[in-house]
């Protein structure tokens, strides 16, 4: 029963078997092997649009590297204060860009709230040269509070940046749950609603290290093959992940993985919900759940062997439950069962 991320999930078999096939022979090196040489067309398809593709191993070089080429040193990139690229990268946005600001913009269940970025922009620079010059706007896709931001959201927030003359990067690390949960495509979720450049995740969703960042405006490309270069993401053995990638998007792999995490997260918030002292905390729209757990279940769960993540405030009780494309119905319920069982133990004074 491991809820603790879909990060703690193996791989897809057919991911596996994508790394074996590319394993047999030899092949051109840094990129221009077969594999690599498919991806701008097979993205470009998925997408529904031209695109350039460029992998990268992880979703912190995919965010900081997509930065760097929107943001100038001197320039203000706003985010969500609880944005991944904001409370989780260690500063790689910063590193990467030299030195670009990350401005929180706040709003409800972890989405920019587009009357407070609006402000936030046109009040940015009164003293001028003095300011952080505004740059560009992250969005991430899904939030860090597991929600999802609604075609129109992601419009209307690409519409204020456009008129200030913001670039718009999006944090896809979990891109396919969304496109999922809003029954959308990956171009209505991306450039159709103003997205300049994405980090396109894979990894979270059954592939190993492979992760891409996908440039819908040509301009940003051209300094992207140096600064990949310089951050130690051009891999010399680049088709095992370009092999990834083109198996995840092959036969829509993303999105029955996805489509499984989220249904799990579904079940797993319906059993929760009827739980008397177990409340859900925040909406469930993708593939993570927030509960409150009372103290003794969730040490109860954890004597069982159950493993989550504390989250916000530690007397709060809450918990941040996400499921994966390998989470099975049996983990879910056997998790549903044991968090009964201990919230009536607890209620009754013993085992019901």
């Amino acid at each position: 029963m491991d809820f603790r991320s879909d990060n703690t999930a193996g791989a897809s078999p057919e991911i596996l078997a994508a790394i074996t096939a590319a394993a047999l022979g030899r092949t051109a090196a840094y990129g221009a092997d077969e594999f690599s040489r498919r991806l701008n067309e097979r993205f470009s398809a998925a997408f529904e649009r031209s695109v350039e593709v460029f992998p990268v191993a992880t979703g912190t070089a995919a965010n900081a590297l997509s930065l760097a080429v929107v943001a100038p040193v001197y320039g203000a990139i706003y985010c969500h204060p609880e944005a991944h690229v904001a409370a989780d990268e260690c500063n790689a946005p910063e590193f990467f860009t030299g030195g670009a600001k990350l401005v929180g913009v706040p709003g409800p269940d972890g989405r920019i709230d587009a009357v407070a970025l609006e402000y936030a922009i046109a009040n940015a620079t009164p003293h001028g040269a003095h300011n952080a010059q505004p740059a560009a706007l992250s969005i991430s896709q899904t939030t860090e509070a597991g929600t999802v931001y609604p075609l129109s959201a992601i419009a209307e927030l690409a519409g204020i940046a456009r008129r200030h003359g913001l670039k718009v990067h999006m944090d896809g690390a979990r891109l396919a749950n969304a496109v999922v949960a809003l029954g959308a495509s990956l171009a209505d979720v991306t450039w159709r609603a103003g997205v300049d450049i994405l980090s396109f995740g894979a990894t979270k969703n059954g592939a190993i290290a492979a992760e891409a960042i996908v440039v819908f405006d040509p301009t940003l490309a051209k300094t992207l093959p140096f600064l990949r270069k310089r951050a130690g993401q051009l891999f010399s053995k680049m088709r095992f992940i370009s092999s990834q990638l083109l198996a995840y998007l092959e036969g829509d792999l993303w999105r029955r993985n996805a489509a499984h995490a989220n249904a799990m997260a579904r079940r797993l918030a319906q059993g929760l919900e009827g739980i008397p002292g177990i409340s859900l905390s925040g909406p469930i729209e993708a593939n993570a759940v927030f509960a409150k757990l009372p103290a003794s279940v969730a040490a109860g769960l954890a004597a069982d062997g159950a493993v989550f993540a504390p989250w916000g405030d530690p007397g709060a009780g809450v918990v941040r439950l996400v499921t994966a494309f390998a989470t099975t119905p049996d983990e879910v319920d056997r998790f549903i069962a044991r968090a009964r069982h201990h919230a009536g133990k607890g209620a009754l004074g013993r085992a019901p």
